[in-house]
């Protein structure tokens, strides 16, 4: 048990440190995130080291349950393709862009219409595709109009991030969590809907409090003017989202498994696009370049923390600390120590543990431990740039950019807004949980 301990240990602590210091490498032209390169090789090593089974990580890898991490992976990289797709058609962007300019001059409109628009559309997606699609989005049109960034990048980050609570397929970590403990997508909206409202009203009332005299300035240009071309692959893109949606909403009740809807509406979307695009006698643009943004370093980094968990499971580590936790207080127990926790070792690898630890309270810790571990999740990402995988990719934008956004600004930010959000996210669950 102590080697396993140790080794998962520093392979976390390692994890951190590459997020901080080195992110990338590059070889050659080639860039490659630090992160999954690590728990690789913290994995590869408790296999060497006899203290992870092979046969039993193989088993729970092909494993016909709700907790197989590739039903899960796939799961979320088909819905994140889905999404790319839209985004590459200028769907997003088209929609930012209607909203900026309704707010016109005003600053306070400009940035209540971004909140909006990035939450509802976070819900339908998900928080990373968002983030990767409006950061630069925000950081040109800033530019352009000559006001600063700040507000409306801390507006997008929270947003998206908060009401990535409200469907199961919002974040990686909620499908993670709500799949592992056998909830369904409705039985997963019917807990979630009312603590995200009312966390995100509370959110956004923490930021425009924050911003109040920023966003008093008057806004000198103008919004981006964008026209979507291909109309039909648009709306091809569209319905397969919609549809998808749906299905995931009722697969439940018609024994359809969620991961093989969403890899049915990507092959579907490949193949109808494939095929108007050999029709025009034209490169697939759209498709090409999903593939190409779809998120594959998930897939070796949520593998190998897979790996570690199975691990301390076999060691008898995620039992004792789940005796430790107790039944009492699931939701304040749970909730804030899975906020702490994702600022320490990333919420995906956090969701992966506190997955194994409530499995192995044998039902006492109940669905009110999974959802607050599962708002820990989001609203971890709030508080510092190692929170989640979101934060990551929204400071390396950033950077490209030549914004500057330190870590000690980033929690500043986050101390102000993640806390009373998680307060309130926590107290309606708790709310909800007595009601339902």
């Amino acid at each position: 048990m102590i080697l396993a301990l140790i080794i998962c240990g520093i392979t976390c602590i390692l994890m951190i440190l590459s997020i901080l210091f080195f992110p990338k490498i590059k070889i050659g032209k080639i860039s490659i995130d630090t992160y999954w390169i690590i728990t690789l090789v913290g994995a590869a090593i408790l296999l060497v080291c006899g203290r992870a089974d092979i046969k039993t990580v193989g088993k729970a890898l092909v494993s016909d349950s709700a907790i197989n991490p590739v039903k899960i992976l796939v799961l979320f990289i088909s819905m994140t393709v889905l999404s790319i797709f839209l985004d590459e058609l200028g769907f997003f962007r088209y929609l930012a862009g209607v909203a900026l300019r309704k707010a016109k001059t005003g600053q306070k409109k400009l940035f209540l219409y971004l909140y909006v628009t990035v939450s509802i559309l976070t819900v339908f997606t998900s928080n990373d595709v968002i983030i990767l699609s409006f950061t630069p989005f925000i950081c040109y049109f800033a530019k352009n109009a000559k006001i600063n960034p700040t507000p409306y990048l801390a507006a997008e980050f929270v947003a998206a991030n908060t009401w990535s609570m409200a469907l199961i397929i919002g974040n990686p970590t909620n499908i993670y969590l709500a799949t592992a403990c056998g909830i369904g997508f409705l039985g997963y909206l019917k807990i979630s809907i009312v603590p995200t409202l009312l966390s995100g009203i509370v959110a956004f009332l923490a930021l425009y409090l924050m911003f109040r005299k920023k966003l008093s300035a008057p806004i000198e240009g103008e919004a981006e003017a964008v026209v979507i071309d291909d109309k039909l692959s648009l709306w091809v893109g569209i319905v397969h989202l919609a549809v998808c949606t749906v299905l995931l909403a009722i697969g439940s009740y018609i024994n359809l498994e969620m991961w093989l809807v969403s890899l049915c509406a990507v092959g579907s979307l490949f193949i109808i696009s494939g095929v108007i695009a050999i029709v025009r006698r034209q490169k697939p643009s759209a498709l090409i370049d999903c593939l190409k943004r779809a998120p594959y370093q998930l897939i070796p980094f949520v593998l190998s923390m897979f790996v570690l968990i199975v691990v301390l499971n076999e060691q008898g580590v995620t039992a004792k600390i789940g005796e430790l936790f107790g039944a009492s207080l699931p939701v304040l127990k749970y909730g804030t120590t899975s906020f702490i926790a994702s600022n320490l070792i990333n919420n995906i690898p956090m969701s992966v543990l506190f997955s194994s630890i409530i499995n192995s309270t044998g039902g006492t810790a109940g669905v009110s431990a999974v959802f607050a571990t599962i708002i820990g999740s989001n609203l971890g990402a709030l508080f510092t740039p190692i929170g989640a995988l979101a934060g990551i990719m929204w400071s390396n934008i950033l950077n490209k950019h030549g914004v500057k956004f330190g870590y000690l600004d980033f929690l500043k930010i986050g101390a102000a807004v993640a806390i009373p959000t998680l307060v309130t996210a926590l107290g309606s669950l708790w709310l909800m949980l007595l009601i339902i």
